[in-house]
């Protein structure tokens, strides 16, 4: 009898454990499921590239494939190391035909501050009560959570990345951009 109930415990399981789940959650919510469009934003932000820009929307971003990535805060050593990744591959992306964008909480003058601190040419926005980092997936207050997101040039979200380790990221979303202009008519 007992060997039967431990049959019957562990096919459940393995049952349990092969269901896909029709959504992602992580702490900081339900992460937008790949293949959905994904959520429009305009916030304010700064960037070296574009000195007298000061705001940028998803719908100026359409027609590139845009890398989002959210991240806690500005001058601390994960998010230093993920910026500078982007940074050191961004003519790459540029190449691709894509756009980075980085989000946190902090505000556009730390955000310049820190662009100017790390030679960053890519635009950093400013989402400081949450709003976009809430439409993702990726908030847990005060901070955004560490998530990027892969968009597609018609606004569809075509991978994500949760809970990113931040050295080597960067690398990580270029190679699935190439993979995916490479094996889709997108």
């Amino acid at each position: 009898m007992r060997r039967r109930d431990l049959f019957i415990k562990s096919g459940l399981l393995l049952t349990a454990l092969s269901i896909t789940p029709t959504k992602a959650w992580s702490l900081g919510g339900v992460v937008l499921e790949q293949g959905a469009e994904v959520p429009s934003f305009d916030l304010p932000g700064s960037s070296r590239r574009e000195p007298d820009r000061d705001r940028w929307s998803s719908d100026d971003l359409r027609g590139r494939w845009l890398a989002v990535y959210f991240y806690p805060r500005d001058f601390t050593g994960g998010c230093t190391i993920e910026a500078r990744g982007f940074e050191s591959l961004h003519s790459d992306f540029l190449a691709a035909g894509a756009e980075v964008v980085g989000i946190s909480a902090d505000s556009v003058d730390d955000h310049a501050s820190f662009c100017e601190s790390e030679g960053l040419s890519f635009p950093l926005l400013s989402d400081p009560d949450g709003a976009v980092s809430k439409a993702y997936g990726s908030w847990m207050a005060p901070y955004s959570l560490r998530h990027t997101f892969l968009i597609d040039p018609s606004g569809i979200l075509r991978q994500r990345w949760v809970a990113v380790r931040p050295s080597g990221h960067a690398q990580e979303v270029l190679d699935a951009i190439t993979d995916l202009q490479n094996n889709t008519s997108i």
